[in-house]
C-alpha cells in the first residue's frame, strides 16, 4: 500500500490542510495577491504607454520633446513595477515562512508528545527528511500557487477590460483561448502528481536507507560489507534519480503543452490584428496596445501552471507530514489548577504490565520498592525488559497496567517536566550535539564555568578536555565526532554531575568500552551515587556487585531479587549469567 496511487479524496483531504494553516496569514496572502494585482494594472498602464509613445513617433512623426513626458511617465512605470514586484515575493516569502514555522512548531511538539520510546523504532532519515525536505517543500505552495491562483483570475480579466473597446475580436479570442491552458495542465498534471507522490517516498526511504547506511559504517568497514553496501546505494540512487527524470520529463511536457496553446493564440490574435490594420479596419494605437497586452493575458496563466507543480509537490510532502501528525501521542493529563506537591523520592512500582502490541506483553508483575539514597541494580539477558523499566520510570511510556507511584504520589499525576528536574539519565549511547563541548555540558542549564569545571572533575573528564584544542570551547561534532566512546560516556557524566539530580538512571553506561575506561567510568559513578538513589541498569555483572539489591528481569518477570552474594550463592539465573560471562569470581 507504500505505492498505490493517491485517491482523489486524500488528495482533496491533504491540500485541505495546507489550505488549513492560510488563516493565520491571511493579511500577508492577501496583501501578496493586492501587489501582485497592482503590478497587473501598472503591466496594462506600461502597455498602453509602450504604445502612445511608438505611435506617436512612429505615426504621428513626433518629435522627442512631444513624447519626453510619455516617456518619463513609462520609466516610473518600470520602476513602480519593480517595486511592486519586490514586494510582492517578500510578503509572499515571508507568509510562506511563517506557515512552515508553524508546522514545525507542531510537528516538534508531537514528536516530543510521542517521545523518545517511539522515535527509536523509527528511521532517523525518514523523519529528517519530513521535518527539513518536506516542510521546505510547501514553501512555494504559499509563496506562489495560492496568490497566482488569485491573480490568474484578475489580471486576464482586467486585461479583457481593456481589450475589449479596443478589438473586441481579440477578446472573444482570449475568452475562447484561456480556458485550453488550465484544461491541458490539469490534465498533464495528474501523471505529474502520481510521480511526485512515488519520488517523495522514495526520497523518505532513500534517505532512511542512507542515514543507517553511515551510522552502520564502522560495522560495514569491520565486516567487510562496505563495498556491498556502497553497490546497493548505488542502486537505489540510480532508481531516484530514474524517478526524478520522469517528473522532469512530465513538468518539461506540461510546460510544453502550456506554451504552446499560449503561443497558438498569441498569434491567432497577431493574425486577426494584422489583416484589421491592412484593411483599414483598425488603427495602430489601439492595435498596437492589444497586441502588447496578449502575452500578458496568457502570462498569469502559464504561471499558474508553473505554480501548479508547486501544488503537487506540497501535497507530496503534506502526506509525509499528515502522516506523522496522525501518529497517536499519549493523552497528556488535565492541567492541574495547583502545583503538584514535591513527594519523597520512594519509588514504587505496584504489579506493573506494560506492551508495546497488545497480547505482547514485555513487562509482566513488575513490583519492587526503591528506598532514597538506595543502588538498585536490574540485570538479566538481553530483550528482558530492562531498558524499558527505566523508560516507565522516565515517564516515556505509561504502564498498560499497575501505578508507579512517587513518595505516594501517581506517576501519571506529577507534572512531567518537575518530575524530570528531579532525574539524571545516562543511556548506552549519550547524545551530543555540535557545539562547544561546555556547552554541551551544561545542555540547558545555567551554570558558571568553574561549576561546569568541577562536575567535569567529578566525572574524570577535566584532564581530557583541557588537552583539546580549545579546552573548553573546542566544537565537537554531532554525536560526538572527534570523541571516543569513553569520552563521550564521560561529558555525559559531567552533565549528571552539574544536574545535581537527587536520582540517577544509569542505563548500561559501562557497555561497549574497554576495561580500563569502563573502570574509569565506574568510580566516577561511585562518587556520582554518594548520598543518591540510583537506578542500574547493567550489562557488565561486575558493576552491580556492590549494589545494595539486585533484581534479575527475565521474559519481562522479575526472577530473582538480593544482594551480589545472595545471588550468587542461590545458583539461580543471576550465578549463571556471573559464570558465562566471567564477569565476577563466583
Amino acid at each position: 500500500m507504500a505505492n498505490a496511487p493517491r485517491s482523489r479524496a486524500e488528495a482533496k483531504s491533504l491540500e485541505a490542510w495546507l489550505r488549513g494553516f492560510t488563516r493565520t496569514v491571511r493579511l500577508p496572502l492577501t496583501a501578496t495577491i493586492i501587489t501582485g494585482a497592482i503590478g497587473g494594472v501598472l503591466l496594462v498602464l506600461q502597455a498602453w504607454l509602450l504604445a502612445r509613445i511608438i505611435d506617436g513617433v512612429i505615426i504621428e512623426h513626433q518629435a522627442l520633446q512631444q513624447v519626453w513626458p510619455l516617456l518619463i511617465d513609462l520609466l516610473a512605470t518600470f520602476i513602480a513595477r519593480a517595486i511592486i514586484t519586490a514586494l510582492t515575493d517578500i510578503i509572499g516569502f515571508e507568509a510562506a515562512a511563517r506557515v512552515k514555522r508553524a508546522i514545525r512548531r507542531q510537528a516538534y511538539a508531537h514528536l516530543t508528545a510521542l517521545g523518545p520510546a517511539w522515535s527509536r523504532h523509527e528511521r532517523s532519515g525518514d523523519l529528517a527528511t519530513t521535518l527539513i525536505d518536506g516542510i521546505e517543500a510547501l514553501d512555494q505552495y504559499y509563496a506562489r500557487y495560492l496568490p497566482q491562483m488569485a491573480l490568474a483570475v484578475f489580471i486576464p480579466l482586467a486585461i479583457l477590460v481593456f481589450v475589449f473597446p479596443a478589438y473586441w475580436i481579440a477578446g472573444i479570442i482570449m475568452v475562447i483561448t484561456a480556458p485550453l491552458i488550465p484544461l491541458f495542465m490539469i490534465i498533464v498534471g495528474k501523471g505529474a502528481e502520481r510521480l511526485n507522490q512515488r519520488q517523495w517516498r522514495k526520497l523518505a526511504r532513500m534517505s532512511a536507507y542512507f542515514f543507517d547506511a553511515i551510522e552502520g559504517l564502522t560495522t560495514l568497514k569491520l565486516f567487510g560489507a562496505s563495498r556491498a553496501e556502497a553497490q546497493m546505494i548505488a542502486d537505489v540512487s540510480d532508481d531516484y534519480r530514474i524517478t526524478t527524470m520522469a517528473v522532469l520529463r512530465v513538468a518539461f511536457l506540461s510546460s510544453l503543452v502550456l506554451e504552446f496553446f499560449a503561443t497558438i493564440s498569441i498569434a491567432m490574435v497577431a493574425v486577426y490584428i494584422g489583416f484589421a490594420l491592412y484593411y483599414r479596419e483598425l488603427h495602430f494605437l489601439p492595435g498596437f496596445f492589444v497586441l502588447l497586452l496578449a502575452p500578458e493575458f496568457y502570462r498569469p496563466l502559464r504561471n499558474m501552471g508553473s505554480s501548479y507543480h508547486a501544488r503537487m509537490e506540497a501535497i507530496g510532502a503534506a502526506e509525509q507530514i499528515v502522516r506523522l501528525l496522525a501518529t497517536e501521542a499519549p493523552t497528556p493529563d488535565a492541567p492541574k489548577t495547583e502545583a503538584a506537591p514535591e513527594p519523597a523520592l520512594t519509588l514504587r512500582f505496584e504489579q506493573v504490565d506494560f506492551a508495546y502490541q497488545p497480547g505482547e506483553p514485555i513487562l509482566t508483575g513488575i513490583d519492587f520498592t526503591l528506598a532514597p539514597g538506595e543502588r538498585l541494580a536490574l540485570v538479566g539477558p538481553s530483550g528482558a525488559g530492562k531498558t524499558t523499566i527505566s523508560q516507565l520510570l522516565l515517564g516515556f511510556l505509561e504502564p498498560s497496567r499497575g501505578i508507579i507511584r512517587i513518595g505516594g504520589t501517581d506517576l501519571r499525576d506529577l507534572p512531567p517536566a518537575a518530575w524530570l528536574a528531579r532525574i539524571a539519565w545516562l543511556p548506552q549511547r549519550p547524545t551530543l550535539f555540535h557545539g562547544s563541548v561546555i556547552d554541551n555540558i551544561r545542555l540547558g542549564l545555567t551554570a558558571d564555568a568553574a561549576a561546569v569545571r568541577a562536575a567535569a572533575a567529578q566525572a574524570g573528564a577535566d584532564h581530557f578536555i583541557t588537552n583539546l584544542p580549545q579546552g573548553y570551547d573546542t566544537i565537537v561534532g554531532e554525536r560526538g565526532q572527534g570523541l571516543s566512546g569513553g569520552e563521550i560516556q564521560r561529558i555525559a557524566l559531567a552533565r549528571a554531575f552539574l544536574k545535581n539530580a537527587e536520582l540517577i538512571v544509569l542505563d548500561e553506561p559501562d557497555a561497549s568500552l574497554d576495561p580500563a575506561t569502563a573502570a574509569l567510568i565506574g568510580a566516577s559513578i561511585e562518587r556520582l551515587a554518594r548520598d543518591r538513589t540510583m537506578l542500574i541498569i547493567a550489562h557488565r555483572l561486575e558493576s552491580v556487585r556492590h549494589a545494595d539489591r539486585i533484581l534479575v528481569i527475565d521474559h519481562g518477570r522479575i526472577v530473582e531479587f538480593g544482594d551480589h552474594a545472595s545471588l550468587i550463592a542461590r545458583r539461580g539465573l543471576y550465578a549463571t549469567m556471573s559464570a558465562l560471562r566471567q564477569d565476577v569470581p563466583a
